[in-house]
């Protein structure tokens, strides 16, 4: 996760993967010990569901903590980045990272999102019938491995997992001999479709990661993020770059902010922005709706077990099953109610005291309106699987910076921002896990507890794994590897929010109002056509990815659509089984990579060869 994050902040979900991972590590532990004649008791789907939530609490902290965004955006080379004679980019405005204060707010705002939601868990999972398509596909894979035929697919998806793993490490330990000192040798740099179109960032990396995000996100998702790198890189840059001296001054780096670079950042945070108001006010709406229509029907929101013979009667007995195991252990309503009281009280006294830009009043408004957000984002979550948290971390980031204003506001902004979405994310991720635990009947005190042990985990694992690449890589430079890109979006819109448009380039704010709206009336045309017309249309929020980052990984990861498109087409029954496993494999291979490539650095290990490419002279 932090290695997609500090790249290009794409990251698919991998609960199927700690599914599958999950099963392999025991069932190997477990087949280990019977070999020494220790029996031990069978592993069920239960425990199976207990430790892919632990996992997905732990890798779910390593996005909504703000490494590759938020809590990158406040550091030196984040500021240095922007201009140290920006307009609102001022020197006071900095905190870089360090272990002891990432791992304290760590554990003083991950938890209130678990308390947040967890007595309306009934609710969301048995009245409302929300889907959680990435928890009931985790729940479908984890009942599948527990049956005798599923065993034997698992065994098979699992050394499928395991040979494309080693095959993407294998890969990635060849390239590194290839990659030299510096930013442009190696097969990341391979001009593979001419160095003309090389310069416009348009060539395939060779990025297994990249390929297996491809194999895993949806044909919309990739086609969608290569339609976007089109129209930026193909089309808009160009075109701007010929108003250098008109626009902007000419002669400008090429990370200036008065320049180039600036509609690049600008424009694709109006896309975003845009994709991101939008479906959370179509969410709103839904939600809304919904539950009016819950009223008109039960009179009342059910908090706790409602006993209705009518309607149980008319559940099939396997509902009825799931139902009965789900409300059987509750959690306590004051138990969340006071947890959640008791961790924004300690979070509002010590929050401020990192962050002193940011007053103590400011985090408990953040509290008190957090949990309304979160319902909404865990509501849009079951209907769409998209998780929103980074939207509504925007809009806290804008509200906060704009109301502490010029003395403190960016860093207020961003630690705001923090806060939001850590509670709005781990409400979600925890609502998905809850569905996942209702279709494989695990108690829902234990999942709880799991999460709260994963969250644990996490505060701890999340920040010393981002500081081996602190350490070791250089993040956050925009001509290498690990461009953070998010880190630069979130300061200038921390920025944005202290000194209104003021500090746009000429023409940016009409061009930036333009996208604005675009992305917004494609989002309305993808809802009012038939399914069978908007499953062409693009996904703004996709698109928008590519405008700042290049459009090298978007052609990575059409190659995995096309790759899936062209399996899907010979064999689409193995494409269901196995694709999964295959893009796992890919992008766990290619993580685990970063371990030694990290050490390597640390010890100052330089790769022995620079292979690079120009112009064969006349």
């Amino acid at each position: 996760t932090h290695k997609l994050n500090l790249t290009v902040g794409i990251i698919p979900s991998l609960n199927v993967a700690a599914g599958l991972l999950g099963y392999f590590l025991v069932r190997t532990w477990t087949a280990a010990l019977e070999r020494f004649g220790i029996v031990s008791k069978p592993f069920t789907k239960q425990e199976n569901t207990v430790i892919q939530t632990c996992v997905v609490a732990c890798y779910g902290l390593a996005f909504s903590g703000g490494f590759g965004s938020y809590m990158l955006a406040m550091d030196q080379k984040t500021y240095e980045l922007i201009g140290t004679d920006y307009p609102g980019n001022r020197a006071v405005d900095v905190k870089n990272p360090s272990l002891s204060w990432m791992i304290g707010f760590m554990f003083v705002v991950s938890f209130l999102g678990l308390f947040s939601l967890v007595a309306l868990r009934k609710v969301m999972v048995i009245d409302y019938k929300l889907t959680y398509p990435s928890g009931t596909a985790t729940a479908m894979l984890i009942n599948s491995f527990h049956t005798t035929s599923g065993a034997e697919l698992a065994e098979k998806q699992v050394s499928c997992l395991g040979k494309y793993l080693s095959i993407s490490f294998i890969w990635n330990c060849f390239k590194w001999f290839f990659s030299g000192v510096g930013d442009s040798c190696g097969f990341d740099n391979f001009p593979s479709l001419g160095l003309a179109a090389f310069k416009n960032t348009f060539y395939f990396d060779f990025s297994p990661t990249y390929i297996g995000c491809g194999l895993i996100c949806p044909h919309i998702v990739n086609c969608s993020t290569l339609l976007g790198a089109i129209i930026s890189w193909g089309f808009l840059w160009p075109y701007i770059s010929t108003k250098a001296g008109e626009w902007y001054p000419a002669g400008l780096g090429s990370n200036d902010f008065k320049g180039l670079y600036g509609y690049k950042v600008f424009i694709s945070v109006s896309v975003i922005l845009g994709d991101g108001i939008y479906n959370l006010i179509k969410i709103i709406y839904a939600t809304i709706k919904e539950i009016m229509n819950a009223r008109s029907k039960q009179g009342r929101l059910p908090l706790v077990r409602v006993e209705d013979d009518d309607e149980t009667s008319n559940l099939s007995s396997e509902e009825k099953l799931l139902n009965d195991v789900f409300v059987k252990d509750s959690i306590p309503p004051w138990l969340a109610g006071s947890g959640y009281v008791g961790l924004a009280a300690i979070s509002t006294a010590t929050v401020p005291m990192m962050f002193p830009q940011l007053k103590w009043y400011l985090v408990l408004s953040a509290y008190v309106v957090a949990p309304l957000l979160a319902f909404c984002n865990s509501y849009g979550t079951g209907l769409t699987d998209w998780n929103l948290a980074s939207t509504y971390g925007k809009i806290g980031l804008f509200i906060f910076a704009s109301w502490v204003g010029q003395h403190g506001g960016v860093i207020a902004g961003l630690a705001a921002c923090g806060v939001m979405m850590s509670i709005v994310s781990t409400a979600a991720d925890l609502m998905q896990d809850f569905k996942t635990g209702y279709l494989t009947l695990s108690s829902p005190r234990s999942m709880f507890v799991s999460q709260l042990i994963g969250t644990a985990l996490g505060c701890v694992i999340a920040p010393l794994t981002f500081w081996l690449y602190w350490t070791a890589f250089d993040i956050g430079n925009p001509d290498g590897m690990f461009k953070a890109p998010y880190a630069v979006i979130f300061r200038e819109m921390s920025i944005l929010g202290v000194e209104g448009f003021s500090a746009l380039p000429q023409h940016c704010l009409a061009i930036c109002s333009f996208f604005f709206f675009a992305a917004i009336a494609i989002n309305l045309l993808r809802d009012v056509t038939p399914d069978s017309v908007s499953k062409f249309i693009p996904l703004p929020m996709a698109m928008a990815v590519p405008f700042y980052i290049g459009a090298y990984f978007a052609i990575d990861m059409f190659v995995g659509t096309v790759i899936l498109f062209v399996w899907e087409k010979i064999n689409r029954k193995e494409s269901e089984d196995f694709s999964g496993a295959v893009a796992s494999g890919l992008i766990c291979g290619d993580g685990i990579w970063s371990v030694p490539s990290a050490i390597l650095s640390i010890m100052r290990i330089d790769p022995p060869m620079c292979m690079y490419f120009k112009p064969s002279l006349a």
